[in-house]
């Protein structure tokens, strides 16, 4: 008599039933991490088109909608990538600009101002409103008066300076940083006032996280490019 194992049968067709499952779902899964392009699209419109029911077909509204949302999420794709060529021409321009700058002078603002060998210093003091007795305080790094500018009666607005780089005695100094310090009397009191010096800048960093130009003025250290208030100079 020939006995039937059940038991195995039923344990071989559980394995293979498994296995065909999990190659189902690996392949599914696999196929969901790939991504659909307009190709795809079409294929599966045309399927779905040829196994509509003929009594009830896909309406053309529905269809024209299928059609205009993955036009619209394909032109959103698109739409990225150019303003990723965009940007990337973008930082290519300013670069470009950036370096223009390097060789010449900007006013920025600052307590101090670098003199260069043989050079002088020149800049702007912002005056609030005008004033009898304006004048520029010279000092160096320990704090020495060495020169003062009395510019006299102003009015009110951004008033020019210039500094030869020699002390009082009208000895030449030596190149370094100097401090700079602008007063007047305004209403019968003594008020310091803003100053801006024009600076050599001698190289420029792009920054990559949004940070835009930095300019490294000679003797200076760095500044943002939006704070210079005006380029002047030829290239040296």
């Amino acid at each position: 008599m020939t006995t039937i194992n059940n038991s195995n049968n039923v344990a071989d067709f559980s394995s293979q039933f498994k296995t065909e499952k999990r190659d189902a779902a690996e392949q599914a899964a696999e196929t969901t991490r790939k991504e659909l392009g307009q190709e795809d699209f079409f294929s599966l419109l045309t399927q779905e088109l040829a196994y509509q029911d003929p009594f009830k077909p896909v309406e053309n509204s529905e269809m024209v909608a299928q059609m205009a949302s993955f036009t619209t999420a394909d032109g959103i794709a698109k739409m990225g990538s150019k303003f990723e060529q965009l940007t990337a021409i973008m930082s290519s321009n300013q670069a470009l600009q950036a370096s223009s700058l390097v060789g010449t002078k900007v006013l920025a603002p600052a307590s101090s101002a670098f003199l260069s060998a043989g050079e002088n210093v020149s800049g702007r003091i912002e005056l609030p409103q005008s004033a009898p007795n304006l004048r520029l305080q010279i000092s160096n790094q320990v704090g020495e008066v060495i020169n003062v500018i009395n510019l006299g009666e102003q009015k009110r607005g951004a008033v020019a300076f210039e500094w030869d780089g020699t002390d009082m005695n009208g000895n030449k100094v030596a190149e370094g940083n100097y401090r700079l310090k602008a007063s007047a009397s305004i209403d019968g009191n003594a008020q310091d006032l803003k100053v801006s010096s024009f600076q050599h800048v001698e190289s420029v960093n792009i920054g990559n996280t949004g940070g835009g130009i930095i300019l490294n003025l000679k003797g200076m250290g760095s500044l943002p490019l939006s704070q210079a208030t005006e380029i002047a100079g030829t290239k040296t």
